[in-house]
């Protein structure tokens, strides 16, 4: 199975537009890093309203979120999980049967849907000292949200090496990367011994780069 890199002229640019604490930037950075292919970052901040607003909204314009992943002059690839499903096909780290392409979806959105919209905003609100700001109540069902999508990771990981059993793909790129950070959302991880094997297990596949690097 041929990769979309394949079809692409040898001197095609990959750049990556890159908020660096971002999970979902993350993401694309572990995967590229991880299959090899080299890039460059370009770095936004989507704290400062100006950096968000423009120049981005010509390349995206859902309010110029980042990661963008342009390819080339006219290949714009958005949305984290999106951009994984997509570089992913025909390399190792992405599922070959339509069966297997159908799991990585399931957790694909479950991360979307269940996980990242409670841990990674509780700890975006936490790095930038924003939860004075936020109502308690607020936080408290974020937290309890968060708790639940921890539940059912433990509960897969319990019987499971990785998310598609015992092949390590993009499932578990997308889901290390917002997990590995919880605890600067607020969540004691403690409590999840088959999330923190998986964690260590992750870190140990060829290619891993922290969200540091």
């Amino acid at each position: 199975m041929s990769t979309l890199f394949d079809s692409l002229p040898a001197n095609s640019s990959i750049r990556l537009y890159n908020y660096p604490q971002s999970g979902n930037c993350y993401k694309v950075r572990l995967l590229l890093s991880q299959l090899g292919i080299p890039f460059e970052r370009l770095t936004v901040d989507i704290m400062r309203e100006r950096d968000r607003d423009y120049p981005l909204t010509h390349l995206n314009i859902n309010g110029g979120r980042v990661p963008i992943l342009q390819i080339g002059d006219e290949i714009l690839l958005m949305e984290s999980n999106a951009i994984l499903f997509t570089i992913s096909r025909g390399t190792s780290l992405g599922g070959t049967s339509l069966l297997e392409q159908s799991k990585e979806l399931q957790w694909l959105f479950f991360e979307q849907n269940s996980h990242e919209p409670n841990i990674a905003r509780l700890r975006l609100w936490r790095l930038n000292n924003m939860i004075p700001t936020i109502p308690r109540d607020v936080i408290q069902h974020r937290h309890e949200l968060g708790e639940y999508a921890l539940s059912v990771m433990q509960r897969h990981l319990t019987e499971s090496e990785f998310f598609l059993g015992q092949q390590y793909g993009i499932a578990d790129i997308s889901l290390f990367a917002y997990t590995h950070a919880a605890s600067e959302a607020g969540f004691d991880l403690n409590g999840f011994p088959s999330i923190q094997r998986w964690l260590d297990s992750v870190r140990l596949q060829p290619g891993h780069i922290s969200i540091e690097e």
